[in-house]
């Protein structure tokens, strides 16, 4: 039996591990060689629970958990919080765009609650 995910929620899963990655390297990679106000704690610690809060919001959904529309909702206030922080240090543009395009999508999957998975059989039943 195999299992397919709405176009939703795979489109969220995407937003989300996108989001992930670009916060994990844009803190990596740009805020610790940037220093200053990009290594601020409050900051960096944001942009770290972002990328922590998107893989887990990807994680719930990928796994089917009825739970995933809470995470979700959770994922989206982190991601708003990110992106605001990422704006105002400035020079921060691929991680503040990352973020809004996630939590705008998480917010439609906690509104909507779509996205179960879809069993199939792998074989086409008749009509």
């Amino acid at each position: 039996m195999q299992y397919q995910l709405s176009q939703d929620l795979q489109n969220c899963i995407d937003e989300c591990l996108q989001c992930y990655q670009t916060c994990v390297r844009e803190a990596m990679n740009h805020c610790l060689e940037k220093g200053g106000k990009h290594v601020e704690p409050t900051h960096f610690r944001l942009m770290m629970s972002c990328a922590e809060i998107c893989q887990t919001a990807a994680n719930f959904m990928l796994s089917g958990s009825d739970f995933h529309t809470r995470i979700c909702t959770a994922c989206a206030e982190v991601c708003d919080a990110c992106a605001q922080s990422c704006e105002q240090v400035g020079e921060m543009e691929d991680c503040m765009q990352a973020c809004r395009r996630c939590a705008q999508s998480c917010r439609q999957m906690a509104r909507s609650g779509s996205g179960s998975t879809q069993q199939s059989s792998g074989v086409n039943a008749p009509m």
